[in-house]
């Protein structure tokens, strides 16, 4: 998936069908002069669902297509003959997407598991037919009941990327370059600050025929828990990742620094996230001899876990896989 194609906010029009109104009728037969109410219900109004595709990785198919319509219910006819339901209305989305009120901002659901389905806009009721309304002082009542009319109103569609390993770190750290290396992804890379401006996935190809999602998430600046540079907007993928990756590149000034500032970031963001499995990373290790990593490896506390790589060199990835399966999976 190319950058460009990645999008994870969008807003949504939705008008839910109104529902089929009730028929007035009378039974009428070639001996039955006189007969009872027999009117029938209207159908009901089409829903707008929304439907969970493990398939889709992006909301970019509803950038260009934000408004949507289901089909009015039918109307009641004679013989007790219910109208058809109005057509519902799917939207495929992917895992991990948060639907909130617009104009209230209120969660109104998320979708995380492949299949689920929310109605998003329920489609009004069919009104009942005259035969309901038949009583002891009313025999031949005529009138019926109005469908109830859908509901419309304006959505908002945030996705939450549901990957396995989360990259996290500061603008330029290598991460681009290392998910380049052990996936099929394409991200863009150069040599300057956020490079990368959207999150992208890459599947990783394990032993056996196994894999694991691998999520490249742009740059993370001091106070960016604040909204500072791309702020809230890369924040929230890393709350669906199961293990987070934190890349600190071999010729930082101070790692352990460093690292802090990321644990801070993600603690002023949402504290679970220091709940999660953690392993530090040092990139572009081909930098460093045998003295300059000895003295580094003196400077991590034993209690972090962490590893030495070179994403351009190729060194260390087969460890880091093996590290990252047995994190996933233990």
């Amino acid at each position: 998936m190319t950058e460009g194609n990645f999008v994870d906010y969008v807003k949504i029009h939705a008008i839910s069908g109104k529902g089929g109104k009730g028929s007035v009728h009378l039974h009428r037969e070639k001996f039955i002069t006189k007969g009872g109410p027999d009117g029938g219900d209207g159908g009901r109004g089409g829903h707008i669902i929304i439907r969970a595709n493990k398939g889709m990785w992006t909301l970019l198919h509803l950038k260009f297509k934000k408004h949507f319509k289901a089909d009015h219910g039918g109307h009641g006819s004679k013989s007790r003959s219910t109208g058809k339901d109005g057509e519902d209305v799917y939207i495929d989305v992917p895992l991990g997407t948060i639907v909130r009120n617009t104009e209230t901002d209120e969660i109104l659901f998320e979708i995380t598991y492949d299949g689920e389905e929310r109605i998003l806009a329920e489609g009004g009721m069919g009104g009942r037919g005259n035969w309901h309304f038949k009583s002891s002082t009313n025999q031949t009542p005529r009138y019926a009941q109005p469908g109830v009319d859908g509901y419309e109103d304006w959505f908002q569609l945030e996705l939450k990327l549901l990957a396995d390993v989360g990259l996290v770190g500061f603008p330029n750290a290598g991460k681009s370059t290392l998910l380049s290396v052990i996936t099929s992804a394409t991200p863009k890379i150069a040599d300057y600050a956020f490079t990368t401006l959207k999150p992208n996935l890459g599947i990783v190809k394990y032993r056996e025929y196994k894999t694991f999602v691998m999520a490249d998430i742009p740059g993370i600046i001091e106070g960016a828990h604040e909204g500072k540079g791309l702020g809230h907007r890369f924040l929230r993928h890393i709350e669906r990742n199961s293990t987070l990756l934190f890349l600190i590149p071999a010729d930082s000034n101070d790692i352990m620094k460093e690292y802090a500032v990321l644990l801070n970031e993600l603690k002023q963001h949402n504290p679970e996230l220091l709940d999660k499995e953690r392993l530090m990373v040092i990139s572009k290790s081909d930098m460093l001899d045998n003295e300059l990593q000895a003295e580094i490896e003196n400077e991590i506390p034993s209690e972090i876990p962490h590893l030495f790589i070179s994403a351009v060199a190729q060194k260390g990835l087969t460890e880091l896989k093996d590290v990252l399966w047995r994190m996933l999976n233990d």
